[in-house]
């Protein structure tokens, strides 16, 4: 099996692989999924694959909730994997992990985007659904910060994804249920351990977005993402998570410490040969600041479309503007 997994990999552009027992492998290529009727993996593969590939723990965990997440490495390429069960049978999806980082100006991220990696401290947000590039544009951030700055850098990361060296900043990477419980605890451990810069894989509960808010009013750079859909809706997620008594004290506390909400997705090139990122930007300036105490979001679109000399774009025009310069 790990010989098949390969070869689609090899053979094709693909971002996942789709493995379900007794039925085709299918692929993703360019975001359109492609089926292969000729190859049934079977049970016994399935299995095989899975014992062989992920830790004893790991499989016993699999076993007993049905779902897991992981990271696996075939012959040195790596995947981001989750194992769940279906009506169906076991089932995989392998998400192809890129070897090399790639630079920020490699894959076109906007300047104002970039220019955040110089932030001494405040929240960073990269959101979009899930296969839209979060991961590739924060890894690409960290390494242009690691190449810049003599920092120290923690990752909590489930699962690790792109590996990084250090240049010259020093990196330390940790992954939920490898290396620590939840992100929730590897953000509070971070804060003893003397980080410039936080990465948190996913701000998904109370305790993480609370603990991330505070770490970037205090000092440090905190990037993060969430599967939201434009700035106000990642906002109204983030205070959405505090109880109605905190909701006044959140709303001072995010309309501080946010600096930029980059939301994001992936779009067929106009030769279909590749996909492009298109990129929403919302700044938090004096205006967006004020917008977010008063509990004014929904006016925030706004602001965006009138502050294009500041670098906020909104999505329909990032879009409009990859259309006239004929790339989609």
């Amino acid at each position: 099996m790990e010989a098949r997994i390969l070869r689609y990999t090899q053979e094709h552009k693909l971002s996942d692989i789709h493995i379900r027992s007794n039925q085709p492998v299918a692929i993703r290529v360019n975001g359109e999924i492609m089926t292969f009727p000729e190859d049934i993996i079977t049970d016994k593969l399935f299995e095989e694959f899975i014992n062989k590939n992920l830790e004893s723990d790991q499989v016993e965990l699999f076993n007993s909730t049905g779902d897991l997440d992981a990271s696996v490495v075939l012959e040195a390429q790596r995947y981001r994997i989750n194992v769940f069960k279906s009506m169906d049978g076991s089932c995989a999806v392998l998400r192809k992990i890129e070897d090399e980082i790639p630079d920020t100006e490699k894959i076109k991220i906007p300047a104002p985007i970039i220019a955040e990696t110089n932030a001494r401290s405040g929240l960073i947000l990269v959101t979009g659904p899930t296969g839209s590039g979060k991961s590739t544009t924060l890894a690409s951030m960290i390494k242009k910060i690691n190449q810049a700055k003599t920092s120290n850098i923690i990752t909590i990361e489930d699962p690790i994804e792109f590996i990084h060296s250090n240049i010259k900043s020093i990196i330390s990477q940790r992954e939920v249920g490898k290396h620590v419980e939840s992100f929730a605890k590897g953000l509070k451990s971070a804060l003893r351990e003397d980080p410039d810069v936080v990465l948190v894989g996913e701000l998904r509960d109370l305790e993480t977005v609370s603990m991330a808010l505070t770490a970037a009013e205090t000092g440090h750079l905190v990037m993060g993402t969430l599967h939201t859909n434009g700035a106000p809706n990642t906002i109204n997620r983030i205070l959405d998570v505090f109880p109605p008594a905190q909701q006044s004290q959140a709303r001072s506390q995010l309309s501080q410490s946010l600096r930029i909400v980059v939301t994001q997705q992936l779009i067929p090139t106009r030769d279909k040969k590749g996909r492009i990122a298109a990129y929403e930007i919302m700044k938090c300036n004096s205006a967006v600041q004020n917008l977010i105490r008063e509990g004014k979001i929904f006016q925030i679109p706004s602001i965006m479309q009138t502050a294009a000399a500041e670098g906020m774009v909104t999505m329909e025009k990032s879009i409009e503007n990859l259309r006239a310069e004929g790339k989609i």
